[in-house]
């Protein structure tokens, strides 16, 4: 009897560590894919100025569930080259200290990323929509993917001693490391050769990229993605995508050296792979497109022209006209896939 109790109590005890561990691993911030209310303010000039290991000091509101206004002390920094140097917004990284996150929605978030309109044009908000429609369709395709959050922003920009107000569309994103933990990994710091990281997340990833036209990355010098090194395989992990086809820019500059003038125009930048493995991963596509689908159609609301909404959705659409045909997947992907 007592033999039975030591193995019940043991059980017990297993599965409340593993609820407990697998709690932990919940990134509260984005549990929720409500829309959050946020309150910032700063100088545009000023962030511009920062660099790496320089950053300025404000103050981040939140609304909570309840309507409440909540506030903390916040270092932040605008990142990027070629977006610091285009827009009016920047997109901003974010550093918040423990201890004055602890109690609030932000807990266990010390580093993220702010995306923001990157023009002052009519479109402003629509762009973000897509971009931030890109990182949701990605996360149907794999596990390995970063978690976001839109969010609604009262930005006041200081000039001086005048101010300028703008109600903003933008989204978190959280921090590479904690995309590693939650898949029990490590951020992979190494340049690597592509046909050396993991088969079958690269071909979803190049096929992803081909999908919402984007050839602005690159998995070699990790170019607008990261990589991951999960049970002994290095995934890549990829991120901005306001180069795109599918969010088209008005800043957006087509790479010519690929023979396309424009970013809607498709070029497969992945490389060559067995093809058993390209139909695999084709296939795993097609499923998804009904999924895919209804994600574009449930983000219509957030647009602001429905035009841009339109054409979102058309371009979503194209790709699976090209990967439903056999003679335009060999094509315009098995034929094109890079030996170098």
């Amino acid at each position: 009897m007592q033999e039975i109790k030591t193995i019940l109590c043991s059980i017990m005890l297993f599965f409340s560590l593993t609820f407990t561990y697998s709690q932990n691993k919940i990134n509260k911030l984005f549990e929720s894919q409500e829309t959050l209310a946020l309150k910032l303010s700063f100088s545009n000039k000023k962030v511009k100025k920062t660099n790496d290991s320089t950053y300025i000091d404000t103050e981040l509101y939140y609304k909570t569930e309840s309507s409440e206004w909540v506030s903390f002390p916040l270092n932040l920094r605008a990142r990027g080259n070629f977006r610091r140097n285009t827009c009016y917004f920047p997109p901003i990284k974010m550093k918040i200290s423990k201890s004055v996150s602890k109690e609030t929605l932000f807990k266990g978030n010390k580093k993220l990323k702010l995306v923001l309109p990157c023009k002052n044009e009519k479109d402003l908000n629509d762009n973000i929509i897509k971009e931030y429609l890109a990182y949701k369709l990605y996360e149907i395709i794999s596990p390995y993917h970063f978690q976001t959050r839109l969010v609604d922003i009262q930005f006041r920009e200081v000039k001086g001693k005048k101010a300028k107000d703008f109600e903003l569309k933008g989204f978190l994103i959280e921090d590479d490391k904690k995309v590693a933990k939650f898949h029990d990994g490590k951020v992979f710091e190494r340049f690597i050769h592509p046909l050396a990281m993991d088969a079958d997340t690269s071909v979803q990833n190049a096929l992803f990229q081909f999908m919402i036209g984007n050839t602005d990355f690159s998995v070699a010098y990790q170019h607008n993605g990261k990589l991951l090194y999960i049970d002994k395989k290095i995934l890549p992990l990829p991120y901005d995508f306001d180069m795109s086809g599918l969010v088209n820019a008005s800043y957006s500059v087509a790479n010519e050296t690929l023979g396309i003038t424009s970013v809607t125009q498709r070029v497969y930048r992945g490389f060559k792979r067995d093809e058993s493995l390209m139909q695999k991963i084709r296939q795993q596509f097609l499923d998804k497109k009904n999924e895919i689908i209804d994600t574009v159609k449930s983000l219509e609301k957030e647009f602001d022209i429905a035009k841009e909404y339109n054409q979102a959705l058309s371009f979503v659409e194209s790709f699976f006209t090209i990967i439903e045909s056999d003679a335009s997947f060999k094509s315009k992907i098995l034929m094109k896939a890079r030996t170098k």
